[in-house]
């Protein structure tokens, strides 16, 4: 069992589109997304396409695929980028079969350099739904920060729910990867 992760390719978009147009009603309430706003095929076409080659300075989004034995399963990614400070990061495991299994928490650690060496971030937050809790669960187990819970409407596809804001500063980061180093 090999996981790995890299940039994503305009390859890697058709498995990302399937993703959002492939699953459950139910699924996608429990990630708390509004139903009546879930991205078309377009949408998340163009969101991925019109970021992949442009300089980091000017990301407004930067995604990464997930691979496992190189067969991609799932993406992370990061919105709300301030280049040199902080950004937001979300993550999905596409296939169900692939959840569960502990891959998350692997796959966000080989995604961390990405994010803060190649957009030189500070501060990485995530805001998963409050009661959905695998992503809860795996950005504290890596060891984000918890900081507060709060109502919002979290992304343009969202409903309005509870999140929970987790952080991992960029000395945690370092801290983690040097512990894995020792390993």
């Amino acid at each position: 069992m090999k996981l790995s992760v890299r940039e994503m390719n305009k390859g890697d978009i058709e498995d990302f589109v399937q993703y959002w147009l492939n699953a459950s009603d139910q699924y996608l309430l429990d990630l708390g997304v509004d139903l009546k706003k879930r991205p078309t095929r377009e949408q998340i076409e163009k969101l991925v396409n019109d970021q992949i080659g442009v300089a980091m300075e000017k990301r407004k989004a930067y995604f990464l695929t997930w691979l496992y034995d190189n067969k991609s399963i799932g993406c992370s990614n990061l919105n709300q980028i301030e280049y040199g400070k902080r950004a937001f990061m979300h993550l999905h495991i596409w296939d169900y079969m692939n959840r569960k299994k502990g891959f998350g928490a692997a796959l966000i650690k080989k995604s961390l350099p990405f994010y803060f060496k190649n957009l030189k971030l500070q501060e990485v937050y995530c805001e998963p739904y409050a009661l959905n809790p695998a992503p809860n669960k795996v950005v504290e187990k890596i060891g984000f920060t918890f900081i507060k819970q709060y109502l919002t409407v979290p992304g343009a596809s969202n409903f309005e729910q509870m999140v929970n804001q987790w952080k991992l500063t960029r000395a945690d980061y370092e801290s983690i990867m040097a512990k894995n180093k020792n390993r």
